[in-house]
């Protein structure tokens, strides 16, 4: 290891000299941990003494006879007393609530996906619909219990192909203490979650989704850490990766917050990265909270961190050259400029950034009632008077189904009957407009149940009409974007975007256009809860409209759409394929 890299943060493979290394019929163990008085590594093959190396603040044993499998810990003695930690650079750990690592052969499964490693990309051209899923409550067994990485694979592969999502995001899998953390609170950081079998069982997973055309995200957390005892918090009984102050050491989830102005830190979170992209052949990493570097506890009025965007700054220009096909999204829900911008130009690099304003408004006009909707008339409209400052991704995530917000289907205004709809406009409207898609589990469904992660999606409810028919309107709408270049492909050029209604405040009309090469689609909004006539100002092909009966609506299907007045029931929309000049 370069360790003069790996104190002033510039490496990305710290992981392949710390950490528990099998070799000549035994194992290596190394560990970083400058505060320790001693160290010994304990485990199922007994207990060892670790000695110094390199300049003291490196720890060493040779260990024969310590095999795949084993269980370890290091035992770190310092102040007159010590903690059992486990290995915080460990490629597995045992099934909580045990908390020790476990020593793992990367190299006992190969993959077959050479052909998806050599076309994969960022997507920036091509259609992104991604499909949010935490493992644990996706589908349960009958018992409650999990199923393991690869018995999922062929049941989502298949359910992803159906539905039309291209791309997955799991929630993390790292290693974490607490199921309702969903993984965001980890101890360890290499370490796939073993509530759902080992590494190979999750390499399996993933080769099969990438066999069938399918890509995979993974939720980074490059933020903050788990605060129990045995993972990175005090692990030299010093403040070592954390903040050595509470003002900014504790985050407001009541986790530690990395320091990232250590050397050591960053490069211990630059090869983590790393490592799930390499290691997993993961596509892309959604970083979680980002707010939180970029602005001291992610306060805009604290100002910005310089620590943290120049440690962002240098592992995504990393990685991005390492990994050119991969994608990097930030979760960034500040006006900070740049959160796409190069690293070159002085961006923080990342590939996309979540859209949260745009979330927020979409969701709030949706949810005020159709009388008082003109007033609120521009939250639709708004998105695009700021859209092109960054390349931005529409999320409708899991933190939209879940702690009393309401499913996104119950978000909608009115009673039962008028839900179904007014979400089958809402995700036309998603699906037209401009930016990658991302949705969570259970909406395909229309489901009104808000996610628990104790239990599985109610994919029972598709046994009711008019969920059945929800789910076959999103399965032709995800269908329609994968297919059709005009919904994907300029998502980032203004010339490929065009207003066509967009003051018809009283009517709550809306309607605009998209276009790739000679594709020209169009797309038309009644969101009041009245039928209006509209003065339609083209012809063509209706690829979908949400009102049509095969989907629950009250309308023959119909695709013929005539340059003349047309009436546009309440809470409706269409998407018509035109040859007529717009722009």
């Amino acid at each position: 290891m370069d360790m003069y890299g790996f104190y002033t943060g510039k490496i990305f493979n710290a992981h392949e000299y710390l950490g528990a290394h099998l070799e000549n019929g035994g194992c290596v163990f190394r560990v970083f941990a400058p505060g320790a008085d001693r160290i010994e590594v304990t485990g199922d093959f007994g207990t060892y003494e670790m000695n110094k190396i390199y300049d003291g603040n490196f720890y060493e044993a040779h260990v024969d006879g310590a095999n795949r499998g084993m269980k370890y810990m290091y035992r770190i003695y310092s102040g007159g007393g010590y903690t059992d930690h486990c290995d915080i650079y460990g490629y597995g750990m045992e099934l909580r609530p045990g908390s020790g690592s476990i020593i793992c052969d990367l190299s006992e499964y190969r993959f077959s996906d050479d052909k998806w490693m050599r076309s994969r990309s960022d997507c920036r051209r091509r259609a992104l619909n991604i499909y949010e899923l935490h493992l644990g409550s996706w589908k349960r067994k009958a018992d409650g219990s999990f199923y393991s990485y690869d018995e999922l694979a062929p049941m989502l592969a298949d359910h992803l192909e159906e539905a039309g999502y291209n791309y997955v995001e799991f929630l993390p899998l790292c290693e974490h203490p607490c199921d309702e953390s969903w993984g965001y609170q980890n101890t360890g950081f290499f370490a796939p979650t073993s509530r759902y079998g080992s590494a190979a069982q999750l390499k399996k997973m993933i080769d099969i989704l990438h066999n069938r055309g399918i890509g995979v995200i993974m939720d980074f957390v490059p933020v903050h850490f788990a605060n129990d005892s045995y993972g990175l918090r005090d692990f030299d009984g010093t403040a070592l990766y954390e903040y050595p102050h509470t003002d900014v050491g504790l985050s407001e989830w009541g986790s530690c917050n990395f320091n990232h102005s250590r050397g050591e830190v960053r490069s211990f979170l630059q090869s983590c990265a790393f490592h799930w992209l390499n290691e997993f052949h993961i596509d892309g990493l959604r970083m979680d909270a980002i707010s939180r570097i970029i602005y001291w506890q992610g306060d805009e009025r604290r100002g910005v961190n310089s620590n943290g965007t120049e440690f962002l700054r240098y592992m995504n220009s990393g990685l991005k050259k390492q990994f050119p096909g991969c994608m990097l999204i930030a979760e960034d829900s500040t006006d900070y400029r740049g959160t796409t911008l190069d690293t070159g130009s002085g961006g923080l690099g990342f590939d996309y950034k979540w859209d949260m304003g745009y979330m927020n408004d979409t969701l709030n006009y949706f949810r005020t009632a159709p009388q008082y909707r003109f007033d609120n008339y521009h939250k639709l409209t708004f998105s695009m008077m700021y859209y092109y400052n960054e390349r931005y991704m529409l999320p409708f995530s899991h933190d939209e189904n879940v702690h009393g917000k309401a499913t996104i289907m119950q978000k909608m205004s009115g009673d039962y009957d008028d839900k179904f709809p007014q979400a089958r406009a809402l995700y036309l409207y998603i699906y037209a407009h401009p930016g990658k898609k991302l949705v969570f589990m259970g909406s395909e469904l229309g489901q009104l149940r808000e996610w628990d992660e104790k239990r599985g999606q109610d994919f029972e409810i598709l046994s009711y009409p008019i969920h059945a028919g929800f789910f076959s309107y999103i399965k032709t709408l995800n269908h329609l974007y994968l297919r059709h270049k005009s919904l994907f492909e300029n998502d980032y050029d203004p010339k490929s975007f065009k207003w066509l209604e967009c003051s018809a405040n009283q009517g709550c009309i809306y309607a605009f256009a998209r276009r790739s090469g000679k594709e020209t689609l169009a797309a038309f909004f009644n969101l009041s809860d009245n039928e209006q006539a509209y003065d339609m100002p083209l012809s063509g092909e209706i690829l979908i409209n949400t009102d049509w009966n095969i989907y629950g609506g009250g309308q023959e299907v119909n695709k013929k759409l005539s340059r003349a007045k047309t009436l546009l029931p309440r809470y409706s929309g269409i998407l018509v394929k035109t040859a007529d000049e717009l722009f």
